[in-house]
């Protein structure tokens, strides 16, 4: 039997993607987090978008903000505790569309992993908004003297658009005020469809430099949007040979979570991997998985050294990268872009 030959990229580049900055190592969408970032070789920064009360997109994991700022410690915002449905999720805690911009940068950045990540830096950073990310990354482009991408996650697309905050038109508008995201890539991701079908119907031939990103969850079965429609589409369907020609149809590129690409065994060893990576390619879609972190809970048991569950493992994790990129995978979130990095060069 002819073993079939190894899978190959299909970008030009392999990308090493910093998942909210280099989180691993600071409070995640700080400006702090992008500098470290791209001092470690991040070819592309991602800030997580949410928009406030007054229409202004800022960088946050979701729009719940209690776990990831101080604000609990704010007694003016005491009474915007609340609970509400976020994606066919109850939440409870304190919301970005509760706050005008003014009122969030009164708030400071916490760590969202404090058990293994540390509270050392909590306080220290203010929480940017999309065109401060976007100033910031030109200088810091400027300084370096190398282009840096930036790959934007419009999150809550369809919640944000059914409180009469919708986000789509807002990046674009703000991507293409400034000179730096009118030529540098940019990569726009959702989890949802109907937003990025939107963004292609915008996006001209004078929008060149932007790409789109669907990104695939595996821990809700159907994109938010879809859902809320009461369809029936899931993601596993749109994973199949035909729904990753769909997603052709409207966007560049899948991100799965790593995990689908090459499952874990019952002994938390990698098994074989999938035939996704191959199955997107011939789709014409990049396939860029995420999210590969450094500490031991989070590696492959074939990586593991030995170390406390929280230790960081820097020759594990940049192992388990690499046992990826033979998938043929064309870039990676990791928050470790340091890491990332060594593995692209260990190659």
């Amino acid at each position: 039997m002819t073993t079939p030959a190894p899978e190959l990229p299909i970008a030009a580049q392999v990308r090493v993607i910093a998942h909210r900055g280099a989180s691993a190592w600071r409070p995640e969408h700080t400006l702090a987090s992008y500098a470290k970032a791209i001092v470690d070789g991040a070819d592309f920064i991602e800030p997580d978008l949410v928009m406030t009360r007054d229409g202004v997109p800022v960088a946050r994991h979701g729009n719940e903000i209690g776990s990831t700022t101080d604000v609990a410690d704010h007694r003016a915002f005491a009474s915007r505790r609340t609970r509400k449905r976020i994606d066919g999720d109850l939440v409870e805690g304190w919301f970005v569309e509760d706050f005008t911009l003014a009122e969030l940068k009164r708030l400071r950045a916490r760590e969202r992993l404090p058990p293994l990540r540390g509270t050392r830096y909590d306080g220290m950073f203010a929480i940017p908004t999309l065109e401060e990310i976007i100033d910031f990354l030109a200088a810091q482009a400027n300084l370096h003297g190398r282009t840096i991408g930036l790959i934007p996650e419009l999150k809550h697309g369809s919640y944000s658009r059914g409180l009469g905050l919708p986000m789509e038109d807002r990046v674009l508008d703000i991507l293409a005020a400034h000179s730096y995201t009118r030529h540098a890539p940019v990569e726009l991701q959702s989890f949802e469809i109907g937003n990025l079908l939107y963004l292609r119907r915008r996006l001209g031939p004078e929008r060149a430099n932007i790409s789109l990103l669907q990104l695939i969850d595996d821990d809700h079965p159907q994109p938010a949007d879809v859902l809320a429609a009461h369809g029936t589409l899931t993601y596993a369907q749109m994973l199949t040979p035909a729904g990753l020609h769909r997603i052709a149809t409207y966007a560049d590129a899948i991100a799965p979570p790593t995990r689908m690409i090459i499952p874990l065994g019952a002994d938390g060893r990698l098994a074989h991997p999938t035939t996704l990576v191959r199955d997107a390619h011939e789709a014409g879609l990049q396939v860029q998985p995420y999210t590969f972190r450094p500490e031991n809970i989070f590696i492959a048991a074939d990586f593991h050294d030995g170390g406390a569950p929280e230790a960081c493992n820097e020759a594990g994790s940049i192992a388990e990268i690499r046992a990826y990129l033979a998938t043929g995978i064309d870039g990676f979130f990791t928050d470790d872009p340091a890491l990332g990095r060594k593995a692209l060069e260990q190659r």
